[in-house]
């Protein structure tokens, strides 16, 4: 059946109706799939970013959720490793107290014999075994009255006053060294005031408040600054140092804790996260290497003072773990390619012992180009993204190398430095724990007092002194006027 002119110009008006909506319909679902595509990039990097964990990340292990069952086994290599003592590994015994330490001697002696009351018995002095017993004694301290005595003046007419000692003056109700006492209760076993007050209340009978604690500790930082000062000083002339922050609490303020770590000493600083804080300790003309994470403030450092910097290997690892378990496979097989080059040069580095250092120095050179080669694959290689643009985060790994690559190998060619930050963060774990108990601090005094008590315990651990001993030297020289006990050993104060 034949149409007629008006039907068919009816017909294609109709079919250009259908035409238009069909167009608009297609662009209204391209835009969905555009906006479900963005979403779901999205929920993606919300899953990954979830999954982040101290291992793959730079998150601490205290924000692990998931954690392993508490009667899992511990497995070493392929075996599984029981609890305790290890086959194979020497006992450890406490060495005996020396004849001088001890204080009374009990001897016990058979006064019959055991096999038969009629047998005679002649006491011998053959030792068959002996137990050293350490108590408390049942008061713990002594107590000391000085007291000061008027005496009359005929000529003057007045009665004249003797005075107390200079020292005694100073320390007050507690001497150096159960001042010592308390500071290092405070500060090396994380205890609050209330739980000293407790402890010498129960136990040693003193009854004390909580204000009278806080300003022993205000007296052990006046002692201790002296010391802290001259370790500040020295920093800048250090060859290598180690730096890590992590957050501190004061009354709703949000501070940081710097760690200073030197190759003898510790130096903390609770300060803003910003590079000022090192321009101020380090100053501009610091000549040594830095060890850290990528954190801007120690790359703008870097740029403004001329400071070679080391980045951290570790960061770099957990970063690139992260990589590798991205639900992206172009990302996840990047990840993969460059934890392998980085597991190539930690092999290397844990066989230096079995290498000559002409062929240690080229293996690693070698490893350190297959790690350059790994992560330029994206711009060598685009075909390995379906020659499309790289994901963000790969292209940023990509962007970092090429701007700050080479603050990953100094220590390649720098003898004594580290390719990671793990001393500085195993020194600054200590101060974390300190915050998660005490909560932070109140005041600039307190916040002295912290930084000045943790450099103290710090640095007395690394030169293996003990920190109770120097306390009380400090302490006492303090009550005496006299100079504190230096904290830079001879080594490093030649250096400085």
């Amino acid at each position: 059946m034949k149409m007629t002119r008006c039907q068919l110009r009816q017909r294609c008006r109709d079919l250009e109706a259908q035409d238009r909506k069909h167009r608009s319909r297609i662009k209204c679902l391209e835009k969905r799939v555009v906006e479900f595509q963005v979403r779901i990039a999205e929920l993606l990097n919300s899953l990954t970013a979830s999954k982040k964990n101290s291992r793959n990340s730079s998150k601490p292990p205290s924000s692990d959720i998931v954690k392993p069952p508490a009667n899992s086994k511990r497995k070493s290599g392929n075996r599984t490793r029981r609890i305790g003592a290890q086959k194979g590994h020497p006992k450890h015994e406490r060495p005996d107290f020396a004849p001088e330490q001890v204080d009374q001697r009990i001897p016990c002696r058979l006064n019959r014999c055991p096999v038969d009351d009629s047998h005679e018995l002649v006491s011998t002095d053959r030792v068959d075994k002996s137990l050293q017993q350490v108590e408390l004694v049942e008061n713990p301290f002594k107590v000391t009255e000085h007291t000061a005595y008027m005496s009359w003046c005929g000529d003057c007419g007045c009665h004249h006053s003797a005075s107390l000692p200079g020292e005694v003056s100073a320390a007050g109700l507690f001497g150096p060294r159960l001042t010592s006492f308390v500071v290092f209760l405070k500060g090396r076993l994380h205890s609050s005031y209330s739980a000293i007050e407790c402890l010498l209340e129960d136990v040693l009978g003193l009854n004390v408040s909580r204000g009278y604690l806080a300003e022993l500790l205000q007296k052990a930082s006046r002692a201790f600054e002296a010391p802290c000062e001259e370790l500040l000083k020295a920093l800048p002339a250090q060859p290598t140092l180690n730096i890590d922050e992590t957050g501190h609490k004061e009354c709703g303020k949000r501070l940081w804790t710097w760690c200073f770590r030197a190759p003898a000493f510790v130096v903390f600083k609770i300060a803003n996260r910003s590079s000022e804080i090192l321009m101020d300790l380090l100053g501009t003309q610091f000549k040594g290497i830095l060890g850290c994470d990528c954190y801007s403030a120690y790359r703008k450092y870097a740029r403004k003072c001329g400071a070679l910097l080391q980045f951290c290997m570790a960061h770099l690892i957990r970063e690139v773990k992260y990589l590798c378990e991205y639900p992206d496979k172009h990302v996840e097989k990047y990840g993969k390619g460059l934890l392998e080059a980085l597991k190539g040069l930690f092999a290397i580095l844990h066989r230096k012992d079995q290498m000559s250092e002409k062929t240690f120095k080229r293996k690693l050179t070698e490893a350190e180009e297959k790690i350059w080669e790994a992560v330029l694959a994206p711009r060598s290689s685009p075909a390995r993204f379906g020659g499309r643009h790289p994901p963000r985060l790969v292209e940023n790994m990509v962007v970092r190398f090429i701007n700050y690559g080479e603050g990953y190998f100094r220590f390649i060619t720098s003898p004594g430095v580290e390719p990671t930050n793990n001393s500085a963060e195993q020194a600054l774990r200590f101060v974390v724990i300190d915050r998660l108990i005490t909560q932070g601090t109140r005041s600039l005094r307190g916040r002295l007092a912290s930084e000045r008590l943790w450099t103290v315990l710090a640095t007395c651990r690394i030169q293996k002194r003990s920190a109770f001993q120097w306390m009380l030297q400090a302490i006492t020289a303090h009550y005496k006027k006299q100079p504190a006990p230096s904290l830079l050993p001879k080594t490093a104060g030649n250096q400085s």
